[in-house]
């Protein structure tokens, strides 16, 4: 199964990474919304993995291009914000789940 995990932070990423690879899993990762643009163009991913806070902008505003895709992977948020009103706001634009850092790596699988 091939994954786009969208994240900015090198460490959480790399670390996300490993587990995942170790799990079987083929990950492909960007620091941004932009470069997550070019890859949902050119890869077709059975899952994206999404955090919100980044560098380029809100996570969120790439929804609508997941959404777009004929065959459309499901999205996870991974976010710090914890808050009940971002889940739902999370949920609400499309995302098929949302995880609140820290999360623990099972709970990701």
């Amino acid at each position: 199964m091939r994954i786009l995990l969208v994240e900015d932070d090198a460490a959480l990423a790399s670390a996300v990474c490993s587990y995942l690879e170790a799990k079987a899993f083929v990950v492909d990762v960007t620091p941004g919304l932009a470069q997550a643009r070019a890859a949902l163009a050119a890869v077709q991913y059975a899952a994206v993995l999404l955090d919100l806070h980044l560098a380029d902008g809100e996570g969120l505003s790439l929804l609508p291009d997941v959404r777009a895709l004929r065959d459309r992977p499901i999205v996870i948020v991974l976010t710090a914000r914890d808050q009940v009103t971002d889940r739902i706001r999370g949920l609400d634009a499309g995302a098929d789940d949302y995880l609140i850092k820290p999360y623990d790596p099972a709970e990701l699988l």
